[in-house]
Order: C-alpha cells, then sequence, then structure tokens
C-alpha cells in the first residue's frame, strides 16, 4: 500500500459516497486509477465492507468480553462476527479478550445480540457499557 492508497482510504472513511471523479481530482490521478486501486483494495481484503452513517441514532453497547484459555479467541471472534448487530469486533490485550460494539434499531434487539454472544462457547464473561451519546 502506497501514499495514494492510504489517502484513498482516508477519503473514503471521511465521505464514502465521494465519486470516482472527484477522488481522482483530489489525489491528483484518473478516475480509472481511483476505480482500479478500490478494486485492487476490495480483492486484497484492506476494504472489507462499505457502510453508512445515519443521522438516527441507534442504541449501541461495547461489549468486553472474557475467553477460556480452553478456546481459541479466533474462532470465537469468527462466531461473534455472524451475529446481528455486531458493528466492530477487536482482540485486545489486558483484563478483556475481545472488545464488540454492538448496534441495533431499540435496547432490546442490542440485548438479544450480547445474549448471542454470551451464548457462544468459551464467552467466560462479559462486561456491557451502553454508549449514551457519541461525538465522533
Amino acid at each position: 500500500m502506497d501514499e495514494i492508497d492510504k489517502k484513498l482510504l482516508e477519503l473514503l472513511r471521511k465521505d464514502s459516497r465521494l465519486t470516482y471523479t472527484k477522488m481522482a481530482l483530489i489525489l491528483g490521478v484518473s478516475e480509472g486509477t481511483i476505480r482500479q486501486r478500490i478494486g485492487r483494495l476490495v480483492v486484497s481484503g484492506v476494504i472489507v465492507r462499505f457502510t453508512i452513517e445515519t443521522a438516527v441514532e441507534c442504541p449501541e453497547a461495547l461489549v468486553m468480553l472474557s475467553i477460556s484459555p480452553n478456546f481459541s479467541t479466533s474462532k470465537v471472534a469468527e462466531q461473534i462476527m455472524m451475529i446481528r448487530g455486531i458493528t466492530s469486533i477487536s482482540e485486545v490485550a489486558g483484563q478483556y479478550d475481545i472488545f464488540v460494539i454492538v448496534s441495533g434499531v431499540d435496547i432490546s434487539s442490542v440485548n438479544d445480540s450480547i445474549d448471542d454472544i454470551r451464548g457462544i462457547k468459551g464467552v467466560e464473561n462479559t462486561y456491557t457499557l451502553f454508549i449514551l451519546r457519541k461525538w465522533k
């Protein structure tokens, strides 16, 4: 990944609705170059998905998980990815092993997703924080 790829990713993070033509103008390359690079970033797995941010606030929770030493943290994370409402999963170092962001249309749907996480074999403990307000 070179500097153009890094700048392209930053543009997409700020506004993924930018047209290829607009991104090409900003970065000083051709529209075809942008199209090719985005395609390559998707195929290589650097860009995993395109998503949206809505003006309507949906409830979100931060869930920290302790995984049993007898279970693979990666395998547990793979199972968590299949649960509806999972926005982000990170393996972390410290008291907890996995950090998950869960969102839903209402508190009940977020709670259902958390219950599904708790039902996965290997999840020993969860600690949940509901997000009250976000600034960025």
